[in-house]
């Protein structure tokens, strides 16, 4: 009897500590997630920007694009059948 009172008060104390071990675990994993989310939050603001720059870029090479083949159109021979049309 006094040995199966000693292992459950055993068994009581090893379990106690594994539970302060784990609290503090999970304490520093919550703070890591912390610090990971502020990471991820700074991280967008500085994505942000550089998304918007290059969406005008694309914006402006589209422009050049079609002034390009405005441009060209207007070196080409007009076609015939619109003269025979007129």
């Amino acid at each position: 009897m006094w040995k199966r009172l000693f292992e459950l008060f055993r068994a009581q104390v090893f379990l106690a500590r594994d539970v302060q071990e784990n609290k503090e675990k999970i304490s520093r994993l919550r703070q890591e997630v912390d610090e990971l989310t502020d990471l991820v939050i700074r991280l967008q603001f500085e994505i942000q920007p550089l998304r918007d720059e290059e969406r005008h870029e694309r914006e402006k090479l589209a422009l050049r694009f079609e002034n390009a083949l405005l441009r060209f159109e207007r070196l080409l021979p007009p076609c015939p059948e619109t003269k025979k049309r007129k």
